[in-house]
């Protein structure tokens, strides 16, 4: 093999370092995460374990199992079985934990017990971040994605997914019937045995229409008629393409956009992101230490009491209006062709004519102010303004505010394409680490302090492209 690089023998006697230290070069990750984890204060974060018991077998410190999942979430190696096995044969883990090789068993149970723990250090970096003004901006792109759960979409049920089984059940069956009335018919022996066949197919079908009609008692008794067996807190959620619905949770995320660090995440199981805006706006401003705050967001955020609450809280939102009249689907003017007034409290219709505030009414909670004039009937453009005697507009007490968002849009379109490559990137970025099957772990609880070693990886990840290991370790020693 001439012309080759050539190994070593194997046989030949080789002079290792007799130091493992000199394995691990100084610009190592892994000696970031030694670091970090040595300046927590373990016990203020609320581990538990930190300190020994005084009778039975010694126990694993939580730095050492907190090093393993941090180092495991970093290098793609979440399962505790691969982290079992990664401790007696990857060098760097090995250098990590001194080389400990604790079970996996002990592993995953260090995550289980530890989730409120493990969630306070994902935000102690994020206060590390804050500390090296990493933040400057204030400026944060929020949005959700939905992630995949170990509940396949059959272990779903809704009632109508029920509905759907039994009818498919009930066709079966039928089907069957009918097999069996023909084999009936037959006298060969052949005949016989297939009968006994579809005999035991039809009897296993109607038990299993009977679970369906327990299943379905179950599902109309729940809060949200809708049940999941594998993951009980997981829900099925619509995603953007046809028939492409997922089982698992709705990841909320604000990501700065100076360095795309993800400075506040929550996980949910309500499939839909309004609601969420001024929630995860009011935690990012906590996290990143500013009095006032920009928000950005996608047409899915908006709600007129979050914008509201934002706007009491010092949070600037910049969420797009939803295109939501069915007057303008249906080829007539919608609201947006009415302008609004503020001296004199009316709006003008796109015929000319003033629509002034005759009466006010309370709808879910909000007041509302109703607008229209008695010029409607006379109207060359009546057919396609209204189908009614009058067109009447609603305007909500506090829809100067909604006016201001729109106007700040309006001067500032680049802000919905920095929104999205802003916090599209970590999801996707994240979603890729955690391949086809995202949460391992079940229950919300537990999926949010798996969701934080994630948010934890990433931001490391991020931090050390931004600085290098050897200033980050600096400032964590100080």
């Amino acid at each position: 093999m001439k012309r080759f690089v050539q190994g070593q023998e194997r046989s030949q006697g080789t002079l290792f370092p007799v130091c493992l230290d000199e394995y691990i070069s100084d610009d190592n990750p892994v000696r970031v995460i030694d670091v970090f984890v040595d300046e927590l204060n373990l016990r203020a974060l609320g581990f538990d374990g930190v300190v020994p018991q005084t009778t039975g077998r010694p126990a694993y410190h939580p730095a050492a199992l907190l090093k393993i999942y941090i180092y495991g979430y970093l290098n793609r190696i979440p399962s505790s079985r691969r982290l079992e096995q990664e401790t007696s044969r990857n060098l760097e883990l090995i250098w990590l934990t001194g080389q400990l090789q604790p079970d996996h068993k002990t592993i995953a149970r260090f995550r289980k017990d530890n989730g409120p723990a493990i969630r306070a250090v994902c935000r102690q970096f994020v206060g590390l971040c804050r500390k090296l003004n990493l933040f400057s901006q204030a400026v944060v792109a929020i949005d959700g994605s939905k992630f995949k759960v170990v509940n396949a979409r059959d272990k779903n049920f809704t009632p109508a997914k029920i509905a759907k089984r039994i009818e498919q059940v009930e066709a079966s069956i039928a089907h069957y019937l009918s097999a069996l009335d023909t084999a009936d018919r037959q006298e060969r022996e052949l005949a016989q045995e297939k009968a006994g066949r579809l005999k035991d197919k039809i009897a296993a079908l109607r038990e299993q229409m009977q679970q369906f009609r327990e299943l379905e008692q179950q599902v109309l008794a729940a809060p949200d008629q809708q049940i999941s067996l594998t993951d009980p807190d997981a829900r099925a959620m619509a995603t953007r393409g046809i028939g492409t619905g997922v089982v698992g949770y709705n990841v909320q995320a604000a990501v700065d956009v100076q360095h795309h660090l993800i400075v506040a995440h929550e996980v949910t199981n309500s499939g839909s992101d309004r609601g969420q805006l001024s929630g995860m706006a009011q935690q990012a401003r906590t996290a990143m230490g500013t009095p006032s705050l920009e928000a950005l967001a996608d047409r899915g955020y908006y709600k007129g009491e979050d914008i509201l609450a934002c706007e009491r809280a010092g949070i600037t939102p910049s969420v797009p209006k939803t295109l939501s009249s069915g007057a303008k689907a249906e080829g007539r003017f919608g609201k947006q062709d009415f302008v609004y007034h503020p001296e004199d409290d009316t709006y003008r219709c796109p015929a000319g004519e003033r629509l002034t505030r005759r009466c006010s009414t309370v709808e879910h909670g909000m007041l509302l102010h109703l607008y229209w004039t008695t010029c409607c009937e006379r109207c060359a453009l009546k057919e396609q303004c209204t189908t009614g005697k009058q067109r009447r507009i609603k305007r909500w007490e506090h829809e100067d505010v909604l006016d201001a968002m729109q106007e700040r849009l309006d001067r500032a379109p680049e802000t919905t394409r920095l929104r999205r490559q802003t916090v599209e990137h970590p999801f996707g970025t994240i979603k890729a680490w955690m391949g086809a099957t995202h949460f391992l772990t079940r229950t919300l609880e537990r999926v949010r302090t798996e969701m934080s070693l994630h948010v934890l990886a990433y931001n490391l990840k991020r931090v050390l492209a931004i600085l290098g290991p050897g200033p980050l370790m600096a400032v964590m020693r100080v």
